[in-house]
């Protein structure tokens, strides 16, 4: 039987090591069975696993490759792999992949060792670690530091729930956040993403901001927070709110929006996903009023929120049309999928209240972003360290891929 040899090289970059090394290998006739190649701070690592012909000896192709390495100033490492080990490998890439995302300010060893410690106990085997996130510069680092490292891993999952429990746990602990996804083809296939809008896509909520210029903002803050905690129903909550807003000036609106700040990332986010081709979508428990003035800021393309009542210049208290709670978001999903024709799996929504929770649920990745306690953990993602563009790092994109360095 063909013999296969494991050629590791290692050493400084430099130009033309691939080509020489394959150019060698072909004077032998081998078929390349697996090939990798890395490069961390101008150090080469190069890995080849090679099927020789019948006949061919593995010593002198072993002993070729060292010339080679050595006239390079390149360390080698050649061993030979049974017929059964390889079998064992070649049997194992039938075993299911997942992706674990490490998103951060910054990485430290404690971070990894916490991460990679919970991912070999669950009884996978990391396959690959790549850095998403741009290089990062010594001392101070620079203010909204990204941090991103993707890991590959394969095996057999026996408990993804108790899985999932775990890297909360050392996310919550780390300063950091951790997504979990099992590496299939909708991960880089999803065509929609849906945002809620107020403390999702700008950092406030305007129906507190409103409250505050009618009088009434301690009022109506307390009912937000509770209602956003899961603890009152959403639509009653709702009504409650707006009615404390009756004859407020219509002007107010204009003045709140005026100075609505955007999350971190938004930008960046909606207009990447724009380039790649995605449609978006805001999904608003809060008003018309500001989800348009969004649209026309940020380039979303459809917008479903609450109408807000007025008359004769001012609040009038009241909602025109249905309210759009958690179910009514969670419809709206469905229709906008049904009407891209796409399924319910290419969908990505994102939010941060316990309304929002039906239509994450339905989702094929559904993000809680900057979160209540009951919203991050009953989400299958969460994400508070970082920006919303560090959705993208979900998707696997790098930053090179998003016109940064």
């Amino acid at each position: 039987m063909n013999q296969i040899l494991l050629i590791t090289i290692g050493g400084e970059d430099q130009a033309g090591v691939t080509a020489g090394l394959t150019a060698l290998l072909t004077e032998y006739s081998v078929n390349i069975l697996d090939i990798g190649q890395a490069v961390i701070h101008a150090a080469l690592s190069l890995g080849l696993l090679v099927e020789l012909p019948e006949g061919c000896s593995s010593e002198e192709v072993a002993g070729a490759v060292r010339n080679f390495a050595l006239r390079r100033d390149l360390r080698v490492v050649t061993s030979v792999v049974s017929q059964e080990s390889y079998s064992q490998w070649v049997e194992a890439q039938g075993q299911a992949r997942y992706i674990v995302t490490l998103l951060s300010r910054k990485i430290t060893s404690d971070q990894l060792a916490r991460v990679t410690r919970v991912i070999s106990q669950h009884g996978l085997n990391i396959d690959g670690i790549n850095r998403l996130s741009g290089r990062i510069p010594l001392g101070k680092l620079p203010a909204l530091s990204k941090a991103c490292l993707e890991f590959s891993a394969r095996g057999t999952l026996r408990d993804s729930a108790a899985f999932r429990r775990e890297l909360l746990e050392v996310a919550s602990a780390m300063e950091m956040d951790l997504a979990f996804q099992q590496d299939n083809m909708y991960r880089r296939n999803r065509r929609l993403v849906v945002f809620d809008m107020d403390s999702t896509l700008i950092e406030a909520e305007v129906i507190d901001e409103l409250a505050k210029l009618a009088g009434v903002g301690e009022q109506v803050s307390a009912i937000t927070e509770r209602a956003m905690r899961g603890e009152i129903d959403f639509c009653e909550s709702f009504r409650t709110r707006v009615a404390l807003l009756k004859g407020l000036d219509e002007s107010a609106l204009e003045s709140v929006a005026e100075q609505l700040k955007i999350t971190e990332g938004a930008e960046h986010l909606i207009s990447t996903l724009r380039t790649l081709g995605y449609k978006t979508a805001i999904l608003s428990g809060g008003f018309n009023y500001f989800a348009r003035y969004l649209q026309a800021r940020l380039g979303i393309d459809y917008i479903h929120a609450n109408e807000l009542d007025t008359a004769e210049g001012r609040v009038t208290g009241e909602i025109k049309g249905p309210i759009v709670d958690g179910a009514r978001k969670a419809q709206l999903l469905q229709q906008l999928a049904d009407e891209q024709g796409i399924d319910l799996q290419q969908v990505i929504a994102v939010g941060d209240g316990a309304n929002d929770l039906p239509m994450l649920s339905i989702a094929g990745l559904g993000i809680a972003f900057r979160a209540k306690p009951l919203v991050q953990k009953s989400a299958e993602q969460s994400i508070s360290t970082l920006g919303l563009d560090a959705i993208l790092y979900l998707l696997g994109f790098s930053d090179r891929y998003q016109g940064k360095t």
